[in-house]
């Protein structure tokens, strides 16, 4: 399938209501689901991971429930990315805590925003774009077309993007010296050498080193921030929180804490299909790395 054919498909779709696209999303993640093994592998235990100690009932209704709320999340890209910005902002049905992320902006310090794989995160950092400027951090895809769509579909309002590079984190440094906000996926596997083994729903999952080094050189305020996704298209609701991190103590360590709590409100609409738990080049291994610190 042709990159043109492609984008030119994901143009189309945007035209479609929400709720069509939600209906859609949903036949796409069980399609995902039943014909790749290794998706739906991954999906159930690291969903079992996050439900441990929950009834075997649970685990069937909330893996149900995965399943679609993973597919709409792709489904829903298109009309994110490209509808007016006015029309998406209008499906944010509530905002709770606003009000933090006005106070934190306040300070001058910066403000360092954490928004895990969860309901429609790529909703957050717009909304917030349209009242205050924010850099992103992202990972740029391998195929030049995709790295396109996505730039042109996050970069609106007052919205920067910065690559997962040294480059990349020179612009959240500047960002936050000028006192403005920034973006980062909290529980996205940095790369060898970026992060520590921290536990994450009971089981290592290596974990990025960077929100410490930025929360030390800036001073900054951090929230923790995510969007649920209403059932039947109906929009979002966006919920934004303080998260006060002790630089004595292990930051991954906390933030892994904190994203558990999250996602234990809504598990459903965690990406647990993502490969949290894997282990990136030239990093020692969990268990290995144990060991050499004994």
């Amino acid at each position: 399938m042709g990159s043109s054919f492609v984008v030119w498909l994901f143009n189309l779709l945007a035209y479609l209501p929400l709720s069509v696209l939600h209906r859609l999303g949903a036949m796409l993640g069980w399609a995902t689901y039943l014909l790749s093994g290794t998706y739906a592998r991954r999906l159930r235990q690291n969903l079992a991971y996050g439900l441990a100690g929950r009834p075997a009932a649970d685990f069937r209704q909330v893996l149900k429930a995965t399943v679609a709320e993973a597919g709409k999340g792709m489904t829903e890209l298109p009309w994110v990315w490209r509808r007016p910005v006015a029309e998406v902002i209008a499906k944010v049905r509530a905002c709770h805590g606003w009000e933090h992320v006005v106070a934190a902006h306040a300070s001058g310090k910066g403000v360092i925003m954490l928004t895990p794989h969860m309901g429609c995160f790529e909703i957050i950092a717009l909304y917030v774009a349209t009242r205050l400027p924010i850099t992103s951090m992202y990972s740029v895809p391998k195929r030049a077309w995709l790295d396109e769509v996505m730039r042109t579909g996050r970069q609106r309002e007052q919205m920067r993007l910065a690559r997962a590079d040294i480059g990349g984190i020179r612009a959240l440094y500047k960002a936050l010296k000028r006192g403005e906000l920034i973006g980062v996926l909290p529980d996205q596997v940095p790369g060898g050498g970026e992060g520590e083994w921290a536990e994450f729903f009971g089981r290592p999952a290596y974990t990025m080193t960077l929100i410490a080094r930025l929360l030390e050189s800036s001073g900054a305020k951090v929230l923790l921030c995510y969007a649920e996704r209403l059932p039947r298209g109906q929009g979002y609701i966006l919920r934004f929180e303080p998260l006060a991190l002790d630089l004595a103590k292990p930051v991954p360590l906390q933030i892994n804490a904190a994203l558990e709590h999250v996602i234990s409100t809504a598990p459903a609409q965690y990406l647990w299909s993502y490969n949290r738990y894997k282990v990136p080049n030239g990093v020692m291994p969990p268990d290995a790395a144990k060991e050499e610190a004994c």
